[in-house]
C-alpha cells in the first residue's frame, strides 16, 4: 500500500514514486541493464547470464512445483524439447529460432498437460515418477537414434546449431551482451507472471490446493484444471529456456539437456530460494550458481577433482536443513526493514509487505 493515495486513474503520483520502495527496486533494474557496459570479461558475463538462466529456469519450475505443489523431477525433458525443436525446425526448414522456439513451446505445453492429466488425478508420488521417466525415456531415446521422423538428430554427438555469424534475426550474436539481455528480459518476464498469479484467483486456488486438496475441492475448487492450467504455464516457460540454452551455446546434446543433473539444479534452486514466492527461485539462482562455479574453479580439477561437488553438496543441505523454507523470508524481511529505514519508518506495516510474500512466503 502506498502511503499517499494514488490519482482518479489508479496510477501513483510522481511524488509517490520518489519513494525508496520505488527507488530501490529501480536502481536494481538499472544495475542489471548496465553491468554489460562494465563487465568487460566475458567469463564473468557468462557467469551472470547463467545466474540469470536458472532463475528463469526456477521460477518456470516453481510455476507447478511450487504453487501447485505437485514435485516434478524430469522438467528437463520440457526444456529438450524446446532446444532440440528449435534447432531441429532451424536446421531442417530454416525458420528463425525465435519462431520455431514458440513452436517448440506449445509442443512441450501438449505434452505437459497429456502427462499431468491423468497424474494429477491421482494421489502420491506419480507425477514425480512419471516426469522422472519421461526423462529418461526421452534422452534414453535420442541418444540411441540417428534419424528420427525422417530428421536426423544424431544421436548421442548431439547438434551442433548451424552457424551464421552476427544475425539477431536468427538468434546470433557475436558477443555475450545480447544474450544476456535477452535472458534478463526473459527473467523479468517469468518474475512478473508469477507475480500476477499469486495476485490473481488462480494464485488463491493453486494456494488452497497445496494446503489441502480434499478442502479445496470441498469448496469447489476443480483441482485437476487448475493444476493442468499451471502445467501448461511451467512447461511452456521450460521450453523457451531450453530454446535459450541452444542458441546460447550452438550446441543441444541429450545428456545435457535431457539428463537429471539440469532437473536437479532447477529444484535446488527454487527450494533454496523459497518455494511458491515470487522471488525465491531467482534468490536461490543467484546464491547457488555463482558458489557452484567457484567450487568448479577452486576444485574442479587435478588432484581435487569431485571435492567441489561435494562442498556444493555441503552448502546445499545444510540450506537445506537450517533454511527450510528457502532465503526468501529472511532476505525479502531485510529488504523491508531497509526500506522502512529510508524511509524513516520505526516499523514495516502488514500491508507494506507484497501479498504474494505474506501469502507464500511462510507456507
Amino acid at each position: 500500500m502506498l502511503d499517499v493515495a494514488p490519482d482518479k486513474a489508479g496510477v501513483p503520483r510522481a511524488a509517490n514514486l520518489l519513494t525508496a520502495r520505488y527507488i530501490v527496486p529501480a536502481c536494481i533494474l538499472a544495475v542489471l541493464l548496465l553491468v554489460p557496459l562494465f563487465l568487460r570479461d566475458e567469463y564473468y558475463l557468462q557467469v551472470l547470464i547463467m545466474v540469470l538462466f536458472f532463475a528463469y529456469m526456477a521460477s518456470a519450475w516453481n510455476l507447478v512445483c511450487g504453487f501447485a505443489g505437485q514435485l516434478s523431477l524430469g522438467h528437463a525433458a520440457l526444456a529438450g524439447i524446446g532446444s532440440y525443436g528449435s534447432t531441429l525446425i532451424f536446421m531442417n526448414i530454416g525458420l528463425s529460432p525465435w519462431i520455431g522456439m514458440f513452436i517448440a513451446a506449445a509442443a512441450a505445453t501438449v505434452v505437459g498437460v497429456i502427462i499431468g492429466y491423468p497424474c494429477f488425478r491421482l494421489r502420491g508420488p506419480y507425477f514425480a515418477l512419471t516426469t522422472i521417466a519421461l526423462a529418461e525415456i526421452l534422452r534414453i531415446w535420442v541418444e540411441n537414434t540417428d534419424v528420427a521422423f525422417g530428421v536426423e538428430i544424431k544421436g548421442a554427438m548431439g547438434l551442433l546449431v548451424p552457424l551464421r555469424g552476427n544475425a539477431p534475426i536468427l538468434f546470433q550474436f557475436t558477443d555475450k551482451a545480447p544474450y544476456y539481455y535477452v535472458i534478463l528480459v526473459m527473467a523479468l518476464l517469468i518474475v512478473f507472471v508469477t507475480w500476477r498469479i499469486t495476485e490473481s484467483r488462480i494464485g488463491f486456488y493453486l494456494t488452497a490446493i497445496r494446503s489441502d486438496q480434499d478442502a479445496a475441492e470441498a469448496i469447489g475448487i476443480n483441482a485437476t484444471k487448475y493444476k493442468l492450467m499451471a502445467m501448461a504455464l511451467s512447461a511452456f516457460f521450460t521450453s523457451l529456456g531450453g530454446s535459450y540454452y541452444a542458441q546460447l551455446f550452438r550446441y543441444v546434446n541429450p545428456t545435457r539437456m535431457l539428463g537429471l543433473d539440469l532437473s536437479v539444479e532447477m529444484v535446488l534452486a527454487a527450494i533454496v530460494g523459497g518455494q511458491a514466492t515470487v522471488f525465491g527461485p531467482v534468490l536461490g539462482s543467484f546464491l547457488l550458481t555463482p558458489a557452484s562455479e567457484v567450487t568448479r574453479a577452486l576444485f574442479g580439477g587435478g588432484r581435487f577433482a569431485g571435492v567441489h561437488m561435494i562442498l556444493y553438496g555441503l552448502v546445499l543441505m545444510l540450506a537445506i536443513i537450517y533454511l527450510p523454507k528457502g532465503v526468501n523470508g529472511i532476505v525479502m524481511k531485510t529488504y523491508w526493514r531497509v526500506i522502512a529505514r529510508l524511509e524513516r519508518r520505526e516499523s514495516v506495516p502488514a500491508e507494506a509487505e507484497p501479498a504474494s510474500e505474506v501469502r507464500h512466503g511462510h507456507s
